[in-house]
């Protein structure tokens, strides 16, 4: 098994088993961490290349203006069955979060449906969901590469509404509205999603979790190891990965000097990869350069847009509110910013556990939505400027959100630190905790916070 296997590889690098080898990993985010974590549990000598002035990759967070932190990169759990980075979230206290399953959605006039007829449209869309990842999987050799997750919903819809049920049509079209929002998951349209291959994006059996508490003392956990055992390069980009089959060392050249390892493992993203095929010298053979650029991952971007307080978790006229996911569907009301008139997605984070609670919405975009704002956000040259167009853009959207008040802000939370005025208590405590003790007690909190921030102070301010 072995020897076919060389021969299918190719011509194998010999090996000196007597001395300690050097180990070089491009990349200092989850995988290059963990791998260095490996390696030196099994007495290598590891060094690390990283591009970037920090560790963690895609794992990064960012302080908004009202002082929470969020997650720039990954922000789920996805699965809770043997799942390892839940079971570093335990151990950190790192809090998670989930919603219940209720669907909230406005429909193409931006009207927000009765909470029962909106399960009964989501209840079906992920019903088909389930469907389409056991037919994919049971029939994955024989299905057309050119048939679609959306070619599926298709037929699925038509059968579960058929023509006989009264406005048939205008139901299958909320359906088929929904099942747009599949790209907020995978980054790509539905109607590009490979129903041969769908069978791949089923996760880890289990719940989904919101990671609340940011992935910042996950992230720590997992590096602790490389941090203390290995040798870190930050800022240092990786330009030539000189891997020949007649030498006895791989060398890398980056913007720092050469150097020589024993073995090179690249974590580099896809995308990189897809993008630099010069930069392995000899080029990789055809069979790996097929597949790096058979594969790809869709464009996923997030907007975070924070409130002075979670105005759609108090109850309307009507006694309605909005709790975890909402949907916009196909809205024809703002046709100005939006003439595509792409389907929006959020879910909100006040309803939180209240130690990680916040006033915020995080939307999920997703291919030309995410193109189109990033590459305007891109040509703006200020903060403020990036700023109104984000608030101008989703306002058509959260505005519908119940209780919304154009005109209101907390003023008695704000104070007046301009003049050096700052107001606190119970009755400027966060939403969730108004009029109570716990409130009283966060209040103080955030007011000596936001006075030590004024101040510079704010990072190394110790809280118990």
């Amino acid at each position: 098994m072995e020897d076919n296997l060389a021969s299918k590889l190719g011509k194998q690098r010999p090996r000196d088993l007597n001395h300690n080898p050097r180990v070089g990993i491009i990349g200092a985010g989850l995988t290059g961490l963990r791998c260095a974590d490996m390696l030196l549990k099994y007495g290598f000598q590891v060094t690390i290349i990283e591009g970037r002035d920090r560790i963690g990759g895609r794992v990064h967070q960012e302080q908004l203006p009202s002082g929470h932190s969020i997650d720039l990169g990954p922000n789920w759990i996805h699965g809770t069955n043997d799942n390892p980075i839940l079971n570093i979230a335990n151990q950190t206290g790192t809090k998670v979060g989930t919603w219940d399953t209720e669907s909230y959605l406005f429909d193409e006039a931006g009207q927000l449906l009765a909470l029962a007829d909106g399960e009964v449209y989501s209840t079906m869309m992920w019903e088909i969901i389930q469907d389409a990842f056991r037919h994919s999987n049971k029939n994955t050799a024989t299905i057309s590469p050119d048939e679609s997750l959306w070619d599926f919903f298709q037929v699925e819809v038509t059968r579960r509404i058929p023509e006989s049920k009264p406005d048939y049509a205008a139901k299958r079209q909320f359906v088929f509205q929904m099942a747009e929002m599949w790209g907020s998951f995978i980054g790509s349209p539905i109607t590009s999603q490979s129903l041969k291959f769908f069978w791949l994006e089923e996760c880890i059996d289990g719940e989904n979790l919101f990671c609340a508490g940011t992935y910042r003392t996950i992230l720590q956990s997992i590096a602790k190891p490389a941090q203390e055992g290995a040798d870190i390069r930050l800022s240092t980009t990786v330009v030539q990965i000189n891997a020949r089959d007649d030498a006895d060392k791989v060398t890398l050249a980056t913007d720092k000097g050469d150097m020589e390892f024993d073995e090179v493992v690249v974590t580099s993203p896809l995308g990189w990869l897809q993008q630099h095929p010069e930069a392995f010298v000899p080029a990789l053979p055809p069979r790996l350069t097929k597949a790096i650029n058979s594969i790809g991952y869709g464009c996923l971007e997030k907007v975070y847009i924070s409130f002075p307080k979670a105005f759609w978790l108090i109850p309307d006229s009507e006694g309605r509110i909005v709790k975890g996911f909402c949907q916009w569907l196909a809205p024809n009301y703002a046709l100005e910013s939006n003439p595509q008139k792409w389907t929006q997605e959020v879910v909100e984070l006040a309803s939180l556990d209240p130690a990680t609670s916040q006033p915020t919405l995080l939307f999920y975009t997703y291919g030309d939505q995410s193109r189109f704002l990033t590459n305007k956000v891109r040509t703006l040259q200020t903060r403020e400027k990036k700023e109104e167009f984000l608030f101008d853009f989703f306002r058509p959207y959260y505005s519908r959100l119940p209780h919304y008040d154009a005109e209101s802000s907390d003023f008695m939370r704000e104070g007046l630190p301009e003049r050096g005025l700052w107001l606190a208590g119970e009755h400027t405590a966060p939403f969730v905790a108004l009029g109570t003790a716990t409130g009283a007690y966060w209040s103080g909190e955030s007011v000596g916070r936001r006075i030590a921030d004024a101040y510079g102070r704010g990072k190394n301010a110790p809280v118990s």
